[in-house]
């Protein structure tokens, strides 16, 4: 059994490091995009717009009952067959496609869930005083929402710094692509995914850290 090679592991670290403002940038990109996608998705299905609302329904069925790994495919590799514009897409916009698609498929359902459970009596109340649907929303019913959805949205961004790990199937060199490389050159695979782990490892303790300290935040201001 031969030992762990730490002098590669520590040199390794800093070059992963400079693949981390990628995977970063990637999944805040993808969040943004999904935050986005995912209210309008959760607003339609309080409101039940016939035929849009199926059209919902089953856009949300197909992304949450497909795995990530195979809509990534599908926007890389099987797209660009039926429309030919779709070739110029390299594979960083093919996986912020894919996983703003994928995530804002579940956050919608976490969103919708955080609506209805805001009291029905501040809808009445507002519909009351004069607030048309769109105004009620805006003002009284989503802000009340984004409190009870903050902390899963958190979790859904942790789990979208995770899913970035399969860019690299479509050749994007982000922090796992780079770690490939780095142990096909060296033959060290175990020394490389170690330090890949770890990194991600503390990059999700950090963003746990900032949930927690959210929630703590939100708890107080909302008791006052």
């Amino acid at each position: 059994m031969q030992p762990l090679d730490i002098d590669y592991m520590l040199g390794l670290v800093p070059v992963l490091l400079g693949y981390v403002p990628l995977t970063l940038g990637m999944a805040l990109a993808s969040m943004a995009f999904a935050l986005v996608l995912a209210a309008l998705l959760a607003v339609e299905r309080v409101v039940r717009v016939p035929v849009l609302d199926q059209a919902v329904m089953l856009f949300i069925s197909f992304f949450r009952g497909t795995p990530l790994l195979v809509q990534l495919f599908l926007f890389y590799y099987g797209l660009p067959q039926l429309m030919s514009f779709l070739t110029q897409i390299n594979g960083v916009t093919a996986a912020i496609m894919g996983l703003t698609l994928h995530f804002a498929a579940y956050m919608a359902e976490s969103i919708r869930a955080a609506i209805i459970g805001v009291d029905r009596n501040q809808w009445e109340a507002s519909m009351a005083v004069g607030m048309t649907r769109a105004q009620m929303l805006r003002r009284i019913v989503l802000p009340q929402a984004s409190r009870v959805a903050a902390p899963t949205l958190v979790n859904y961004f942790i789990d979208m710094i995770k899913s970035t790990s399969l860019a690299f199937t479509l050749g994007v060199t982000e922090l796992m692509g780079a770690t490939q490389k780095e142990a096909a050159g060296s033959f060290l695979y175990f020394e490389s995914f170690i330090v890949v782990a770890v990194i991600y490892w503390i990059i999700v303790e950090v963003l746990s850290y900032g949930q927690r300290l959210l929630e703590s935040r939100m708890e107080e201001a909302y008791a006052r």
